[in-house]
């Protein structure tokens, strides 16, 4: 069958092998398309276009699709938001994408036009120092249950790993550790992205601790104790977050607080060290600098306060709140 002629629904396989080979997309956001698409195949069938080929669908049908996201329920029982259903629609364009790609004639992927609220600024949430400490307090390190989340939570706050990062480690990556107080690590990061990320002194104590009392050959940093699985037993990025929350709540700190949220800190804290945004790119591993510019916005209120307590053009003796006239300036001449 000629790719023009194929419907649709029949281009997902060949379109989720297309990003992943020539794209070199990472699972996740594969994973990610393969959900969006679902969505449309759903309203396809719902609307018996299944057989629908890519030159068959029209402006109407992109518009009476995202008529049909705005009346999807969350599992909340609730409309889904904006930006999830920009979300659809983003899984959506990269296919008519992928069709140009491949010269199989469809309408262009420009057609898909995203909500303006896709670029609202969203508040960025972090924790203070204070509130970090409490935290990373929290824990019973006489448990080894604790122990582990213990070092968990010092590993986040000093690195900045994200989820999916830290629980990809693995216990042979820190063979080197026991002779050094000062210890980095090469990683693979989001979209297969390398980067280095650096252990505090007092990170790597608790690692220390930590692997110390492992008394087990298995292959994972971490591993989920409760697991039925004797083999492997890595904690999985649910089960970390579940156990993040669980301390948040025995901290009383503000429930916003997730994994995430100690990486936006470990961000926030180095700018406001003066720390320089590339610097700072580089530790979080993002690719674009854009992304990382939403903590500048953090700091700017910082920033101003340290400016008019500090700066000496608002603390001069003779400064007087009326305004100065040319009358008023004698020259020395």
């Amino acid at each position: 069958m000629e790719e023009s002629s194929k419907p649709i629904i029949d281009h997902v396989k060949d379109f989720l092998e297309y990003v992943e080979i020539e794209r070199g997309l990472s699972d996740s956001t594969q994973k990610s398309y393969q959900r969006c698409l679902r969505k449309f195949e759903e309203w396809l069938k719902i609307n018996n276009k299944q057989g629908v080929k890519p030159h068959e669908i029209t402006k109407d049908d992109i518009w009476q699709y995202r008529v049909y996201l705005s009346k999807c329920l969350s599992k909340y029982g609730k409309p889904i938001l904006k930006c999830t259903q920009n979300h659809y629609l983003i899984g959506l364009r990269v296919l008519l994408y992928y069709f140009l790609a491949r010269d199989i004639t469809s309408l262009p992927s420009g057609r898909i036009i995203l909500s303006k609220d896709i670029n609202r600024e969203k508040p960025l949430k972090f924790l203070n120092l204070e509130q970090i400490e409490k935290l990373l307090s929290s824990p019973d390190t006489t448990n080894q249950k604790e122990l582990r989340d213990k070092t968990i939570l010092e590993t986040l706050f000093s690195t900045g790993l994200r989820v999916s990062e830290l629980t990809a480690l693995n216990k042979d990556q820190f063979n080197l550790i026991w002779d050094q107080e000062d210890f980095e690590l090469g990683i693979i990061g989001k979209g297969n992205h390398p980067r280095t990320i650096f252990f505090s002194k007092r990170a790597i104590y608790w690692l220390k601790k930590y692997l110390e009392s492992r008394n087990d050959n298995k292959e994972p940093l971490f591993i989920n104790y409760r697991s039925q699985n004797k083999t492997n037993d890595r904690l999985s990025a649910r089960s970390l977050e579940r156990m993040v929350k669980s301390y948040v709540i025995k901290s009383d700190l503000p429930l916003f607080t997730s994994p995430h949220t100690l990486r936006h800190s470990y961000a926030t804290d180095l700018l406001s060290q003066g720390v320089d945004l590339r610097s700072i790119q580089e530790f979080l591993g993002h690719k674009n600098i854009i992304t990382t510019q939403i903590y500048t916005h953090v700091t700017n209120k910082h920033l101003r306060e340290i400016h008019r307590q500090f700066h000496g053009g608002g603390n001069l003796d003779n400064f007087e709140k009326k305004p100065l006239l040319v009358k008023d300036i004698k020259l020395n001449v």
